[in-house]
């Protein structure tokens, strides 16, 4: 899960954007609290309102703790989380998961079948080879052969959910399947957090885990919490357009931020399951708006994967809330559903 400190943070609050998490955990604004902190080699954020001061470190350590539990749930970093203990195991028999777990995987199948296996969870063997896990980065250009065989050890066909009797289990028919859910992850810590608050009394609220945001109620000011979409650009804070989430969670993947040079050419993150190579359409820039931060996060890697017009055409077929920004010769390009336009402030 430490792939996403260079993933993403294309989305920017904007309602008080604030930089320097490690220096500064606790920041006061008026009328409420913005605590901030790491988690999954990311950076989260939750901003409060009507929440005194005096609060900020119990909150500040629940929601750490929380996260870090999230983590050791879903980490491919941590040898010894949940999620690694399975793709370690070479057994075809079904391993016993938590129902966290198990509703995770079970909307990640979903959104793989309907997005023709864009999105898909089992890719890890790809993403490691061209440098994006655990892996080191590759020296060299992977070969064809080098594809083909770990392509071979993919596919969400070789991957269930089993629920019986009130328990839950994952099963592989492959032993050396490999599951990599941080193309989820974000969202999935976003809604936990969410969860949280309103567990607390805490019914104001912006909260964030890396490129994943939930909102509900007002800000400080009693204004509608207003959330940006980055610009395709390395500059910080540039927004390319604001939106009122209305109590629903966003998600943006992108290919522009983390790739590297190699041979001569851009390798990006983004890494098409039927090719088994990193995207080369021009799509740079998928945001999705759902109703949990989770299925957000979920959608916008397949879009990601899928390219401009493919992406458009499922995004009217499920009645999707998408913001694409496609590279042209000259600047960018923007197409949004009319689902989305119902969430635009400006653009």
């Amino acid at each position: 899960m430490d792939l996403t400190l260079m993933r993403r943070a294309l989305l920017v609050a904007a309602v008080a954007l604030v930089a320097g998490c490690d220096n500064a955990p606790q920041k006061t604004a008026s009328k409420g609290l913005v605590l901030e902190g790491k988690t999954m080699g990311t950076y989260w954020r939750a901003s409060l309102a009507d929440v005194k001061p005096g609060r900020g470190a119990e909150l500040r350590q629940k929601i750490q703790a929380q996260l870090d539990a999230d983590d050791r749930l879903l980490s491919t970093w941590k040898p010894d989380s949940a999620l690694s203990r399975f793709n370690q195991s070479r057994s075809i028999a079904p391993w016993p998961v938590d129902e966290a777990m198990s509703d995770i995987v079970t909307l990640s199948l979903r959104i793989g079948a309907k997005t023709d296996g864009a999105m898909d969870v089992t890719v890890g063997p790809l993403v490691n080879l061209w440098g994006f896990g655990p892996d080191k980065q590759p020296v060299q250009t992977p070969t064809q052969t080098q594809i083909d065989a770990a392509r071979a050890q993919t596919g969400l066909n070789h991957l269930k959910v089993i629920n019986a009797s009130g328990r839950q289990w994952l099963q592989k028919d492959l032993p050396e399947l490999y599951v990599d859910l941080s193309t989820v992850g974000e969202g999935y810590a976003a809604d936990h957090l969410a969860r949280l608050m309103e567990q607390q009394g805490i019914s104001r609220y912006l909260v964030s885990v890396g490129g994943a945001v939930v909102t509900r109620g007002t800000n400080p000011e009693g204004r509608s919490w207003r959330v940006a979409i980055q610009k395709p650009t390395d500059k910080e804070n540039a927004a390319q357009a604001v939106v009122d989430l209305n109590g629903h969670g966003i998600s943006t993947s992108g290919s522009y931020r983390n790739y590297y040079e190699l041979d001569g050419k851009r390798i990006s993150h983004v890494i098409d399951p039927t090719t088994g190579r990193p995207i080369q359409h021009k799509l740079v820039s998928a945001t999705v708006i759902a109703p949990t931060a989770l299925e957000a996060d979920g959608w916008d890697t397949g879009l990601m994967v899928l390219g401009t017009e493919k992406a458009k055409q499922v995004a009217q077929k499920e009645g999707l809330a998408v913001y694409l920004i496609v590279k042209e010769e000259k600047g960018f390009s923007t197409w949004m559903s009319p689902q989305f336009k119902t969430f635009l402030l400006s653009e």
